[in-house]
């Protein structure tokens, strides 16, 4: 990835990962960017460092503009180290005397990743820092997604740099939002779902405070995948949309099977839905990752999960998917359980423990059938499938 100039004086400096497949547990199919911004002006700034892997290239990219010793100040908008890993190999090239500009949280996360007597610059909402003809302030974001996380604004531009907010895990030709049109959509959605919807009541709080400043925001440049230049409203809206769960006339039916037992009803519950004229999504959890689930469950009104019952528990996937999904606490949905089982059966009540614990409307006890479903089961499963379809729709 060359430098590329995103405005006059302003480059992404960053770099692509096209080969990270798995994000701590989140599903990476095309790879993902670590984005990083230098600011060309009487003084010069560098927002983010990349991955200490890819700290190396960070640094050839910032030569074909200037030489890095000439960087003035650094600013750090987030400590989580596929943004800060190259810190320690920038500033030793550059000057650890160098001012780094970081949140208070981010100069004490700082300090416990990197045992170093930097000089730190801690700043706040509404602090500035002037680097000529450009000003850049500051806007503290904690939560979004770690205590430290801030965005860095350009006034004169419109530019805001939002570190993980409005990111996609993404890597390909485009830079930019036009260059690439709605396909990247999914992308940011997966990303919302994985990583900020735990954050939502923030995230709404953070859209209201930046409307009420006033900013006139033209870019929106992620640490992560694209930059939203010709739209920026665009995934502003989606946020808007997803931090208040708005959900849809959906259902995602979640499931693990042993002898295709729970997977026949999976399917029977899938007729009933359809019948009532619901979008349903079934996932076998096995052949679907988790983070591809959580994804449609985003906008999903309707959780169904079914398990078999194995030494008298869950089924280990479908005990993992709902501890995962409730670490993301997806609110306002409804919820049942359904399972096959031997000759103990716990693993409904087990899931609707869970899904009570998450605070879903339970629509019905949960239908539990004994080895293999018959016409009669098969077609209780069918009616369940057509009473959470009625509940949706209502």
């Amino acid at each position: 990835m060359k430098p590329v100039e995103i405005a006059k004086g302003i480059y992404n400096v960053g770099v692509k990962d096209w080969n990270i497949r798995d994000f701590h547990g989140y599903s990476t199919n095309m790879g993902t960017t670590y984005n990083a911004f230098l600011i060309v002006d009487e003084k010069i700034a560098l927002i983010d460092t990349v991955k200490k892997e890819f700290a190396d290239q960070l640094l050839k990219n910032i030569a074909q503009v200037v030489d890095p010793k000439k960087i003035d100040y650094v600013i750090s908008n987030h400590t989580e180290m596929d943004h800060s890993g190259g810190l320690f190999k920038v500033l030793h090239k550059i000057g650890s005397d160098k001012p780094l500009y970081c949140s208070k949280m981010g100069q004490k996360n700082l300090s416990m990743h990197f045992p170093y007597d930097w000089n730190f610059q801690v700043v706040g909402t509404g602090d500035e820092l002037s680097l000529g003809k450009r000003t850049l302030s500051f806007i503290e974001t904690r939560m979004l997604h770690w205590p430290d996380s801030m965005f860095s604004y350009i006034k004169e531009d419109g530019i805001l740099f939002s570190s993980d907010a409005f990111g996609q895990h993404y890597a390909g030709k485009e830079v930019f939002d036009d260059e690439i049109g709605d396909s990247i959509m999914p992308h940011a959605k997966k990303y919302y779902a994985n990583i900020l919807l735990l954050f939502s009541p923030l995230v709404k709080k953070l859209l209201e405070s930046v409307q009420s400043m006033g900013l006139s925001i033209n870019m929106i440049c992620p640490d992560h995948g694209i930059l939203w230049r010709s739209n920026p409203s665009k995934i502003i809206e989606a946020y808007s949309r997803w931090s208040s769960q708005e959900t849809k006339e959906k259902a995602v039916i979640i499931f693990d099977t042993m002898w295709s037992s729970t997977e026949k009803m999976a399917e029977a519950i899938y007729e009933g839905l359809c019948s009532e004229g619901i979008d349903a999504r079934p996932m076998h959890v096995r052949k679907c990752d988790r983070s591809d689930i959580m994804t449609e469950i985003l906008d999903a009104k309707a959780v169904i999960v079914g398990s078999p019952t194995l030494n008298n528990n869950l089924f280990p996937t479908i005990s993992d998917l709902l501890t995962y999904m409730k670490g993301l606490k997806p609110k306002n949905r409804i919820g049942a359980a359904f399972g096959s089982y031997g000759w103990s059966g716990e693993a409904v009540k087990q899931i609707n423990n869970e899904l009570t614990a998450m605070k879903f409307e339970l629509i019905d006890e949960g239908l539990n059938v004994q080895y293999v479903p018959g016409a009669n089961a098969l077609e209780e499963c069918v009616e369940l499938g057509k009473k959470i379809g009625k509940a949706i729709k209502n």
